[in-house]
């Protein structure tokens, strides 16, 4: 499942970078500069990154048995600026938890 997670993780990041640039500079051009490009690259950029996305967390819901209604919130954490970057640290948590530490004895 290691590798499922990561897939996850890596797409998670570019979505989100991609959805951000999207929104706090590609918008703001075409709409405040008349200067469509970015939007026009960028916009379909995340549109196939957004498949891959939706692809890659279907796997890991599948490995990890998710409740369907997880997995699909997970899905939809693509199409809200940086909601994907707290989807992922939650999921990391919940398929990869971190192990407990257990203080070390005092010497004395």
């Amino acid at each position: 499942m290691g590798g499922a997670l990561t897939r996850y993780r890596a797409i998670a990041w570019i979505v989100g970078v991609a959805l951000a640039v999207l929104v706090l500079i590609g918008m703001p051009l075409k709409y405040g500069f008349d200067e469509p490009t970015v939007v026009a690259v960028v916009g379909t950029a995340h549109g196939w990154l957004y498949m891959l996305y939706l692809a890659a967390t279907f796997d890991l819901s599948r490995r990890a048995d998710w409740p369907l209604k997880r997995m699909l919130l997970v899905m939809l954490a693509g199409t809200v600026p940086f909601v994907s970057f707290y989807a992922e640290r939650r999921v990391s948590h919940w398929v990869a938890p971190q192990p407990t530490r257990t203080p070390e004895p005092v010497a004395g």
